[in-house]
């Protein structure tokens, strides 16, 4: 892999992630682009002691535009966008319009190709490989930054999950916080150490991978729906060895993590009948599988409990990757209504082990 850094108009990083060592990436943003305001602010809820993001600058991001005009493929002629060469492997710059920026931590943007049709479930293994390089670089890089206490890699992908941009892209945020959803598990973690000297993902994973929930058993890596899913569709991904954070993983798991991943991600294009490659669905007309894909990794530093004592360390922590949609069947999507938005208690119409069978039959032939 070559890195080359470079810079935009207004001063944002941009990085060119490239397959081949002799790839040259001098283009220059051309577009006479003066810097937003992008003033965050992170304000604590003091019954709920979590953490909320002000920005309002995001209220003039870039909505929907037509593919002609999107920002996140390559510059061509007098067509001038985000990225100013004329063709890219992998791409990742900052975000122009930032959930968070400056002390209160940083937004990315990862582009996974320059084919603007694509997907990330077109990509070749070489292809997709080349992604999880640029995350565990970022990963790496913003670790280092004095405000960031967690980095978070995601995919979000389609209209309904309220992506505002087509191209094939994901985000890297990287929180001056821990998350809460971290925070919670690192909790539960905590309390099982305590109770009973084990790692507690270990156990779940384990005691998952003996189970009927399977989806995918590789070498080096296990997917699996989970007893208590929250969404109609989820999956969670860990690799077999236990490691904090994309960093950790050897070669041979991010060799094999290609092959296990884009296959998780076809199977989710079939779950409702929509064909491998075809952009508007499958033969009964059904759209591609909307989905997120989170990356969970563990926080920098010390992981301390509220009485002042370290009861779990990084790598108690467990890597892994959770896929979940929001349509729950054909031409139906699950909406966070009264008690999921108000109490934060899921129900879910998919019995776990209905949506394991069901991501077992449409396994590639």
């Amino acid at each position: 892999m070559k890195k080359t850094s470079t810079r935009l108009a207004d001063g944002r990083e941009l990085i060119y992630y490239d397959s081949r060592d002799d790839a040259v990436r001098d283009a220059i943003d051309r577009r006479p682009l003066d810097p937003i305001s992008t003033t965050s602010e992170i304000r604590r809820d003091p019954l709920l002691g979590d953490a909320v993001a002000i920005a309002s600058h995001r209220q003039g991001r870039t909505y929907h535009p037509p593919a002609d005009q999107c920002p996140l493929c390559p510059s061509a002629g007098e067509r001038l966008s985000e990225v100013p060469d004329s063709s890219y492997d992998v791409v990742v710059f900052e975000n122009r319009f930032p959930s968070l920026a400056g002390d209160a931590g940083r937004c990315e943007v990862v582009c996974f190709t320059s084919d603007h049709d694509s997907s990330f479930a077109d990509l070749t293994e070489d292809q997709a490989r080349l992604v999880l390089d640029a995350w565990t670089d970022r990963t790496a890089e913003l670790s280092h930054l004095p405000s960031v206490e967690q980095v978070f890699c995601f995919e979000n992908r389609g209209a309904e999950i309220g992506v505002t941009l087509g191209h094939p892209h994901g985000q890297i945020y990287a929180y001056p916080f821990v998350t809460p959803r971290t925070s919670l598990m690192l909790r539960s973690v905590a309390a099982h150490k305590e109770a009973t000297g084990r790692n507690l993902f270990d156990d779940v994973v384990a005691e998952e991978s003996a189970g009927e929930r399977v989806v995918l058993d590789a070498e080096h890596w296990v997917a699996f729906v989970p007893y208590s899913a929250h969404w109609p569709y989820e999956v969670h991904l860990h690799p077999k060895r236990r490691v904090p954070d994309l960093l950790g993983l050897d070669e041979a798991a991010r060799t094999e993590f290609p092959q296990v991943y884009l296959e998780l991600l076809r199977r989710f294009d079939r779950i409702f009948g929509a064909g491998e490659g075809d952009g508007e669905g499958g033969t009964g007309g059904e759209p591609l599988t909307p989905y997120i894909a989170a990356w969970h990794q563990a926080p920098f530093g010390a992981l301390e409990e509220a009485d002042g004592h370290t009861a779990v360390n990084r790598d108690d922590f467990a890597l892994h990757l959770e896929l979940f949609t929001i349509r729950r069947t054909s031409g139906k999507l699950k909406f966070l209504a009264g008690s999921e938005s108000g109490m934060s208690v899921f129900i879910n119409d998919v019995p776990p082990e209905a949506a394991a069978q069901r991501l077992r039959e449409v396994a590639s032939s």
